[in-house]
């Protein structure tokens, strides 16, 4: 399930490509805009500029911006950065430790197809799809 974290950074997100074109946009914008409390909004963009998604600029003409064009961020690399891995099982999660009943697990099979199709979705979805 994807946490109020990630619908918000998607959000936040395509509010910036609507809205960024003359620059730095302020969070208390965002958040009217968007209402959603500037609070909440300030720990998710710190998670966005930190995981390089987007800029910030603090003081007179500060707030935040797009690093890059709407078509070359995916959803899915959003969406990780908010919510971590979209491996449905920690079996299939990268760095994962090889789990002593994969060569008879029944289920795994469905878990890496469930997971196949999550992903091809969510990074076949361009941000500049949403706008």
């Amino acid at each position: 399930m994807i946490s109020t974290k990630g619908r918000y950074a998607l959000r936040i997100m395509i509010d910036l490509a609507q809205n960024g074109d003359s620059g730095n946009v302020p969070l208390k914008d965002i958040a009217e805009r968007q209402q959603i409390s500037k609070k909440y909004l300030e720990i998710i963009v710190k998670d966005l500029v930190k995981g390089g998604l987007l800029g910030g600029v603090s003081g007179k003409g500060g707030g935040y911006s797009l690093c890059r064009k709407p078509e070359d961020y995916t959803v899915g690399e959003i969406l990780e950065i908010m919510e971590g891995t979209l491996a449905p099982v920690a079996c299939l999660e990268e760095g994962a430790a090889a789990c002593p009943l994969a060569p008879g697990c029944h289920t795994l099979p469905m878990w890496k197809e469930y997971f196949q199709l999550t992903r091809d979705f969510f990074y076949g979805k361009k941000l500049s799809d949403l706008l």
